[in-house]
């Protein structure tokens, strides 16, 4: 599952492509997803709607809109979000290529139906660029979000160089009407266990599944005296769980857990109240080191992340002992071990660890 520093990178690009754009259309492969109401009237209730901005909290990542609601998307497990534009010069091109199913379609205004999904395929190589969307890994798309942008020339992250006055034209089943779009974001998801929500922007902190979650890990507002009043308030419990609860401290998952209590020197299994004042300084300042560097280096993809780019993070390179174990630690040649923990392993080095 993505964790913060995968989340952080996904809105980070995403503020730099799509903030200002305007949601034209919606297609879901996956209706199940899309919590609390229909998908057809969730799309019905996003299009024409501009976004305003792209913001995270934990592992949750929110669009806001400009008629006062905000998409509220969970990756998952296997979920992440992927921008193409329409643009010959772009590397990140989009191509539909429309194949006629049946001329004597039911849907009157949408005489072509597209096979597969509505954008049909990704063409990408441009010198030596890879060509990352066309990577199974990307191939799983379950939604569709079809987005125009109003001033192709505004300067944000090479938009002028990436997205110019090219539309495309494309009959959706869900909704009826054609639509003119010249970028997507889509919902990429092998498992289907990602979820969208559409909310109320003033009530999203008033949601269950973010009410219920603890201080972001890389948040101003976790400082070292809140650190220590939440190990205070659980003493007795295993520093390795405290970690991935996420009612006390958001974000941190299961490969950041392992790498940052080994950059702190400190074993998984040790209780909160085993801790002296100074491992404590120490394990939060490598939550903040660890945790930033990884979001430096785009993530760790060492299983299905991707970022909006169909790209790898950069962070596995980085591991020191997350599924390291039966190899030698990089610091002292010591053997990498394993231990359960909350139903989940916990990497670390007996020698180097304390």
């Amino acid at each position: 599952m993505p964790e913060l520093p995968e989340v952080q990178t996904i809105v980070n690009d995403l503020n730099k492509k799509i903030k200002g754009d305007t949601i034209v259309g919606f297609w879901s492969g996956w209706k199940k997803a899309v919590k609390n109401i229909s998908a057809k009237k969730f799309a019905k209730e996003i299009q024409g709607r501009k976004i305003l901005g792209v913001r995270r909290i934990g592992k949750n990542i929110f669009i806001d809109l400009d008629n006062d609601k905000t998409i509220y998307i969970h990756l998952k497990m296997t979920g992440h979000l992927l921008v193409k534009f329409q643009n010959p010069k772009s590397k990140f091109q989009i191509k539909p290529k429309p194949q006629i199913i049946n001329q004597k379609s039911k849907e009157k205004k949408s005489p072509l139906i597209l096979s597969g999904h509505p954008t049909g395929q990704a063409l990408l190589k441009k010198g030596e660029n890879e060509n990352y969307f066309d990577e199974k890994v990307n191939q799983y798309v379950r939604h569709i979000f079809y987005l125009k942008t109003r001033n192709p020339k505004r300067k944000s992250h090479n938009v002028k160089r990436e997205t110019q006055n090219l539309s495309l034209i494309i009959p959706l089943k869900m909704g009826g009407d054609n639509i003119e779009y010249n970028k997507t974001l889509e919902f990429s998801d092998l498992r289907k266990f990602g979820k969208i929500v559409l909310a109320d922007t003033d009530k999203l902190e008033s949601l269950k599944e973010i009410k219920s979650l603890g201080i972001d890990a890389l948040s101003k507002k976790f400082t070292l005296k809140r650190f220590k009043e939440i190990l205070k308030k659980r003493q007795n419990s295993l520093i390795g769980i405290i970690l991935m609860n996420q009612n006390l401290i958001a974000g941190i998952g299961n490969i950041y857990r392992s790498e940052i209590l080994f950059d702190a020197k400190i074993l998984p299994t040790r209780k909160a109240v085993s801790l002296k004042p100074a491992e404590i300084k120490s394990l939060y300042g490598s939550i903040k080191k660890i945790l930033k560097k990884a979001v430096k280096m785009r993530g760790t993809s060492d299983s299905d992340y991707r970022d909006t780019s169909g790209a790898p993070g950069k962070f596995q390179k980085k591991l020191k002992v997350y599924r390291r174990d039966g190899e030698k630690c990089q610091k002292c040649g010591s053997i990498i071990k394993k231990v359960k923990l909350g139903q989940r392993s916990a990497y670390y080095c007996e020698k180097c660890q304390r």
